[in-house]
């Protein structure tokens, strides 16, 4: 008795969204229209018999690249053919994407020469389930814990910091304890991993001329991997798909440790420059977030550690938008996050205007995993 050929219901919706991917995506890839029908064609198969189709890695590469050249947070797109794409679609447990992370880490840090890169896990399942979830917001960042003193740390990380400490791990308790991975396979209780010490790379920080810390034992870590983000391409979610390109100073000195709700250093700095404080029109808040940029930029460039100056990025984003034009393309963009938060009147894009609208293939915000009350 032959069994008739399981079908499943077809989503016009999904096949629109993939043909849209792979008619833009092979058309800039240069690749004949016979084969884009002949692939399209293979998408309409897989999507009738199996409710779902698989990316081939070439579409994988350049809809990972097409995501970053879509991010309108990011003011570092002119090199988003550059990324590195590395494939862990095969990856089914937490230990094997542990290590693949770890092969990311080092592949990105380079000894301080730093690659943009992404590592792509299995997508969701059409049930939305995900084979692989990372909980860490950035791949490498610091722990922030509460004492009756206040916050040791970030206080950006107090939450999770609390979820590793809930599933056994410990730090030492400095205001720079590196957290750990924290993987969630199949839906099941996720598990934390240590990252050897090796494979992060810190940046002890100084100012070239003054003393800005004091006895505070200033650093940060060299390579920013956002973690958090599902990678959307041709309808086909990727929950897990960490990625990196390199700082640009006033993420570090203007925000990560000069924001009242981050490490809060101006008041430290302005203190040890001997500024008068006793007024906002001394401009001492101004004066101190200067010194503490040229530190970052100091400290990585001593240390060989890739970074960018915020005015340099700028004209990086000039040089992208004009090549966008030439192909034709918008640029799209969130204007609060492009500028700089330092000295943004003195960049071009202070004075330009973008929609902020979505378009895919992007990277795109998710719930965080432990703050839903079904999984913990």
């Amino acid at each position: 008795m032959q069994h008739a050929e399981r079908k499943c219901p077809f989503s016009e919706a999904l096949y629109k969204e993939a043909e849209a991917f792979v008619r833009t995506s092979r058309g800039e890839l240069g690749m004949p229209a016979a084969d884009v029908e002949k692939r399209l064609g293979q998408l309409e198969e897989s999507l009738r018999r199996e409710g779902n189709y698989s990316h081939t890695f070439e579409e994988l590469e350049h809809g990972a690249k097409m995501a970053w050249r879509n991010a309108n947070r990011c003011i570092g797109r002119l090199f988003w053919n550059r990324m590195r794409v590395f494939d862990e679609r095969g990856c089914e447990t937490e230990r094997q994407a542990f290590e693949a992370l770890l092969r990311h880490i080092e592949f990105a840090t380079n000894g301080g020469e730093i690659r943009p890169a992404i590592t792509i896990f299995k997508p969701a399942n059409p049930d939305g389930s995900e084979p692989i979830r990372i909980w860490n917001h950035q791949l490498i960042r610091y722990a922030g814990y509460e004492t009756e003193n206040g916050i040791v740390g970030d206080p950006a990380s107090v939450t999770f910091t609390k979820v590793c400490l809930e599933l056994g791990w410990r730090g030492e308790g400095t205001p720079f304890d590196v957290l750990p991975l924290v993987i969630q396979a199949n839906g099941q209780k996720p598990r934390w991993f240590r990252i050897p010490d090796e494979l992060v790379l810190e940046v002890p920080l100084s100012h070239p001329t003054e003393d800005l810390f004091g006895s505070f034992s200033a650093k940060w870590y060299a390579v920013p991997i956002i973690s958090d983000m599902a990678l959307t391409i041709g309808g086909i979610r990727y929950p897990a798909a960490p990625f990196n390109g390199w700082y640009m100073e006033t993420e570090i000195g203007a925000r990560n440790l000069a924001d009242e709700f981050r490490y809060d250093l101006i008041p430290l700095v302005a203190e040890q420059l001997g500024l008068d404080t006793s007024s906002h029109s001394t401009l001492w808040k101004d004066r101190a977030l200067l010194e503490l940029n040229v530190a970052v930029l100091h400290s990585f460039r001593q240390a060989g550690v890739s970074i960018v100056d915020h005015h340099t990025a700028a004209q990086q984003f000039k040089m992208f938008q004009r090549n966008e034009e030439k192909e034709g393309r918008e640029v799209t963009g969130r204007w609060s996050w492009l500028i700089p938060p330092l000295s943004p009147a003195l960049t071009h894009i202070f004075h330009s205007t973008f929609e902020d609208k979505t378009v895919l293939p992007g990277f795109l915000s998710q719930k965080r995993p432990y703050e839903a009350d079904e999984l913990r």
